[in-house]
């Protein structure tokens, strides 16, 4: 998927904002379909566009990938290590080291994380007016009480600022120790062992299990698979979703 007004300037027919004032002025239809967005995505590949009328001959689409990955703990989500240790690139196919990671994950945190070379895609899931939501299964030292909870569900204050609400569930309890399922729509440093810290609650073991639509499933820690059509489908649809509920 790419925006219109990139597809146009690629075919060589005019500028990137040479393209932008074709769109606004009612000159482009994709499917026989007026447009006047030019950040309208659309599939080179599949979509018919047409300038005046004229169908625009669209240079073909480079291959896409997207992958999913269970990252395990104690790999870095990073392409170099100046100390050598392992790196989640490491754990990936010959021909593959060109992805780039989507959210990332601290060395010691396990689960999910996307891969893709499709820079639109990643530019929405990212971008925080989105709030793609995240969901961790989260093991602390310590009770989590439902007052602790309840702080966690309202937002807690960390250094730059008060957290948005959040989705709390208590899996388990035992003594000294919590187990906790905590959903999120931010994408802060740390995020979530702050949030647990902020409450007097230790991390002993964060694992992310779903990105917007995708879910880790029955993974096992250090392989990964790719997508399929109806994911990735329902991965460029999470940013609409997403804004349509807010």
């Amino acid at each position: 998927m790419e925006r219109l007004q990139r597809v146009l300037a690629k075919a060589g027919l005019a500028s990137r904002r040479g393209a932008e004032k074709l769109i606004r002025e009612g000159r482009v239809t994709v499917n026989g379909q007026k447009i006047v967005v030019p950040e309208t995505m659309i599939d080179p590949a599949r979509d018919e566009v047409k300038v005046d009328g004229k169908t625009l001959l669209l240079p073909a689409a480079p291959s896409v990938t997207y992958l999913l990955l269970n990252k395990p703990r104690g790999v870095l989500t990073s392409r170099t290590d100046p100390h050598h240790s392992e790196t989640v690139y490491d754990l990936l196919p010959e021909g593959l080291q060109h992805l780039h990671y989507v959210g990332r994950l601290d060395k010691e945190s396990e689960g999910l994380l996307l891969f893709t070379d499709d820079g639109d895609l990643t530019y929405l899931l990212t971008h925080p007016s989105h709030g793609i939501l995240k969901t961790y299964q989260v093991e602390v030292s310590g009770s989590l009480t439902a007052e602790k909870a309840l702080q966690l569900k309202q937002g807690v204050r960390l250094e730059e600022g008060t957290t948005a609400p959040a989705e709390v569930r208590i899996l388990d309890r035992a003594p000294g120790r919590s187990r906790v399922e905590i959903q999120i729509h931010e994408g802060r440093k740390r995020q979530v062992r702050r949030m647990f810290e902020a409450v007097g609650c230790r991390v002993d073991r964060l694992v992310r299990t779903t990105f917007g639509p995708l879910t880790l499933g029955y993974l096992k820690p250090g392989q990964h698979r790719k997508l399929t059509p109806s994911e990735i489908q329902s991965l460029r649809q999470a940013p609409r979703a997403r804004d349509r509920h807010q």
